[in-house]
């Protein structure tokens, strides 16, 4: 781990220019590796929060220069003129100093305009002086040498910058969040949709299904409450087919280059998008009947309506992109013909395998115990001949657990039973979600695990669990459910449905696929974060290589595996360029801080889309959360703080 020259990081000094000293990066809880793709050592990094020195030889001063230079001009908005005019001052200031035309009083000019930019409309500005002014008090003395004419400024070195925000960072597709609600406060919901559509193609998906972990990161809600992220993104979604708009997205020329994508949910359907946008021709095929992987068979329609996500995927194959359904890796056509037919191969198969439960009884084939919670909603979803009896247990406490037991209300279950292991408190699932379910009078048992099936003539007539008991935190930072011993009873059911997790299924891996590696959870190995497994051509993304996750994650990857299959097609070599080794870094750093004192005064809350309430919607499979009124969006994205950083290597 790099040794730290200097660091005044999350506002802790940390000086060994002089005395030396043994303080490393973890130490001081912060990663940032020491070389910068193949292009060098990374001599320091300037961000919102302060600098990180790695190099005693890197020009701190001609960093800030070049630092403050890139804020104003490729950053700044120029909407406030503390912001448009301050930054300019500091720019010049800056530059002058090292052109060896500064004066000692430009060193207070420079504390003086940063304390001006306090006042600036976004956070941009304000952030972008804190690594400046870390520099003047820390490092005067090499400031007073340009001044004075002892020091010229060194050859150039590369500097690579990047722009993010808390929620950006947090978002595993790392949208311009703060760009698409400033166009929608702006009333520009076709701009809005397509700085969206920059990083995430299927945006009426994600506007209804994402568990929005940017919200998590968002410093409104520091003042009261976060906004709504998710549904402002389903609001510049809806504009456009409500208003029967054509999407403006056009394929470049054809290179001539062929992929194939297994698999229509996020991941391939977010891959072929970008890839078809660079000139490639691409086709899917998918062993489903229709687009969406584990959200058109995973995810009901009062949550995901499937006609909008197959709009999405329709968008996506106006681009040229192919689609062929009921085609099965592994049954119809073998990854070893996929590698020889195509340039380039992305796997994006998902996580479709239950997780067993390992109680006593569940490989006995009874009647009235299904594979797994996916399996019943796909069955369902599909149409398939499945009976739903009149008591039902789901065991688990995800979504996919609440979607059970909703989907079974509406199935023609009269007793629809969640058993957990924990309490409410420490379930998976979102919060909102179980709320819905409780509404709609599903029944919880809470620490409660299933011990054994309990059958009669081979059919399932009740599930014996036993009592839990929480102990001290895991792994996860949940605490331990332990059982009481001799509290043994039975819940009487029809039908056991176990929702505890979901494992890529990757039996169409042989022994002649190119020693494709995977880990011990059954996922996909890749490597360097380029999506491409350990044969050249082949990438992998999604839940077969994460495990089973989220939408958004699954965006993420297809997004950063189509970027480096375009540089293999193109190229012939899979490799990180400066968008995803800057995206790496800042993210890393981490661009939240959830102590920080905003310093404004809030009780501007949360506006809240219409929803149908009452447990009578759980009859039918219409959506319950409403769209959210154009104006409505409007005053949400008014609350937005804009808040922008700039993060920045240097590299020798």
């Amino acid at each position: 781990m790099s040794q730290v020259v200097f660091s005044s990081w999350g506002r802790k000094v940390v000086d060994h220019r002089v005395s030396g000293g043994d303080a490393d990066l973890a130490s001081l809880k912060l990663k940032l590796s020491d070389t910068y793709l193949e292009q060098g050592k990374v001599g320091a990094f300037f961000g919102w929060d302060g600098i990180v020195v790695l190099d005693r030889a890197t020009d701190v001063v001609a960093m800030a220069a070049e630092y403050m230079t890139r804020v104003q001009e490729k950053y700044c908005c120029a909407k406030c003129t503390p912001g448009k005019r301050g930054t300019r001052i500091l720019q010049d200031t800056l530059t002058r100093i090292v052109n060896g035309q500064g004066q000692e009083a430009d060193l207070d000019t420079i504390e003086t305009v940063a304390d001006l930019l306090q006042s600036c409309k976004c956070t941009l500005c304000m952030t972008s002086v804190v690594p400046v002014l870390d520099t003047v008090r820390h490092y005067r003395p090499d400031y007073l040498a340009y001044i004075r004419g002892e020091r010229t400024l060194p050859a150039a070195k590369a500097y690579k910058e990047k722009l993010t925000a808390p929620c950006m960072d947090r978002c595993p597709a790392h949208i311009d969040i703060p760009a698409y609600i400033e166009e929608i406060k702006n009333y520009r919901f076709d701009d809005s949709l397509g700085a969206i559509r920059r990083n995430m193609p299927i945006p009426a998906v994600c506007g209804r299904v994402c568990p929005h972990p940017c919200e998590k990161a968002c410093r409104r809600a520091l003042v009261d409450e976060p906004i709504s992220i998710m549904v402002l993104k389903r609001v510049a979604a809806d504009h456009e087919w409500m208003h029967h708009k054509q999407p403006p997205m056009v394929a470049k020329a054809p290179t001539g280059k062929k992929v194939i994508v297994v698999g229509a949910g996020p991941a391939g359907l977010t891959c072929a998008f970008y890839l078809a946008l660079e000139g490639h021709k691409v086709k899917i095929i998918d062993m489903l009947g229709e687009p969406g992987g584990t959200v058109a068979v995973g995810i009901p329609d009062y949550r995901m309506p499937r006609p909008l996500l197959r709009r999405d995927a329709e968008i996506i194959a106006s681009l040229g992109v192919e689609i062929e359904y009921g085609v099965k890796l592994g049954r119809d056509v073998s990854l070893k013909q996929l590698k020889e037919d195509y340039d380039a191969v992305f796997l994006g198969t998902g996580a479709f395998k239950s997780k067993p439960m390992g109680v006593e009884g569940e490989d006995a084939g009874y009647e009235g115990f299904s594979p797994g919670g996916i399996h019943y909603l796909r069955a369902v979803a599909l149409g398939e001949p499945i009976v739903t009896p009149k008591r039902v247990i789901v065991v688990g406490g995800g979504n996919t657990a609440i979607d059970c037991v909703r989907v079974a209300l509406r199935e023609g279950c009269e007793d629809s039973i969640l058993v957990y292991r924990r309490t409410r408190k420490e379930m998976p699932a979102e919060p909102y979600e179980v709320d819905d379910a409780e509404e709609e009078n599903v029944q919880f048992e809470f620490l409660r695990n299933p011990t054994r099936l309990i059958a009669e003539n081979n059919k399932v007539v009740g599930v014996e669990v036993v009592v839990m008991a929480l102990g001290e935190p895991d792994a996860s930072g949940r605490r331990s459910p332990k059982p009481v011993p001799g509290s043994e009873y039975v819940i009487p059911c029809d039908l056991v449905i176990p929702a505890i997790g979901q494992d890529p299924d990757l039996d169409y891996l042989g022994p002649e696929d190119f020693g494709i590696k995977m880990t011990k959870w059954s996922s996909i190995v890749t490597k360097g974060g380029t999506m491409m497994t350990d044969c050249a051509g082949v990438f992998a993304g999604g839940d077969c290589e994460y495990g089973a996750m989220t939408v958004v994650v699954a965006v993420g990857h297809g997004r950063r595996a189509a970027r480096a299959m375009h540089r293999y097609l193109s190229e012939g070599k899979a490799y990180l360029d400066d968008e995803d080794a800057m995206e790496d870094i800042v993210n890393n750093f981490g661009a939240f801080d959830p102590n920080e004192n905003i310093g404004i005064i809030g009780h501007l809350h949360r506006e809240h889309q219409p929803k149908i309430n009452g447990a009578e919607r759980a009859k039918n499979y219409d959506e319950l959360e409403l769209a959210m009124p154009e104006s409505q969006a409007v005053r949400e994205a008014e609350r937005c703080l804009r808040c922008y950083r700039v993060g920045m290597v240097s590299v020798s």
